[in-house]
C-alpha cells in the first residue's frame, strides 16, 4: 500500500475534488481516466498531453504499471516515476485504475464493497476513502503541526519536458 505522505494526500483529496467538481472524465483516454486524472494533479500535465506520452508506449495504465522502467526513456516511465515519488506503488496504481484494492473496498461507507471503475463517483469515493486511510496513518506517526506544514509545502510536481526520443532511449537500454 501506498507510503502515507502529505503531499499524496493533498493530491488525492485534490483530484477527487476536481472531478467531483465536472472536470472532463473518459476511462477510455489515458489522459482522463482514473490514473491519468492523478498524473494530472501529479504533474500538472494536460490530460491530452499524459495521453499522447501514454500512447508512445503499448497498453494502458495497468500494462504501464507492470512494464515500468525508471531508466526506458519511454515518457509515460517519467510519469509513474513522478507518481512514485510521492508515495504510491506500481500496484496501487494498477489497483486505481480498475479500483480494486480490496483494503479500500473494505473502508467503503455504506456497506458498498464493489465499485465500477468507469463510473466517476465512484473514482471519487475511491480516492477520497484511499486519502483519507493514508492521512489516519499519518496522523497516527506525524504530530499535527507537522503534517499541516507538510501540506502546505506540498504540491504538484513537474515532469521534465520530454528531451529525448523515447524509444531510441529504451533501445539504447
Amino acid at each position: 500500500m501506498a507510503r502515507a505522505t502529505a503531499e499524496l494526500i493533498t493530491v488525492l483529496r485534490t483530484t477527487a475534488d476536481r472531478l467531483a467538481g465536472g472536470a472532463h472524465y473518459r476511462w477510455s483516454h489515458q489522459g482522463a481516466c482514473n490514473c491519468g486524472h492523478l498524473a494530472q494533479t501529479v504533474t500538472s500535465l494536460s490530460r491530452a498531453e499524459i495521453h499522447r506520452r501514454a500512447l508512445q508506449k503499448a497498453g494502458d495504465w495497468q500494462r504501464h504499471t507492470i512494464d515500468y522502467c525508471p531508466t526506458s526513456g519511454y515518457p509515460i516511465d517519467h510519469i509513474i516515476s513522478a507518481m512514485l515519488e510521492i508515495g504510491l506503488t506500481p500496484e496501487d496504481l494498477a489497483h486505481l485504475e480498475r479500483l480494486s484494492d480490496r483494503k479500500i473496498l473494505r473502508r467503503l461507507p455504506s456497506g458498498r464493497r464493489e465499485l465500477n471503475h468507469r463510473k466517476r463517483e465512484d473514482v471519487i469515493l475511491y480516492m477520497r476513502t484511499l486519502a483519507t486511510m493514508l492521512e489516519e496513518a499519518f496522523l497516527a506517526e506525524t504530530p499535527a503541526p507537522e503534517f499541516t506544514a507538510a501540506a502546505e509545502r506540498a504540491g504538484p510536481q513537474r515532469v521534465e519536458t520530454e528531451t529525448h526520443d523515447a524509444a531510441a532511449a529504451h533501445a539504447a537500454a
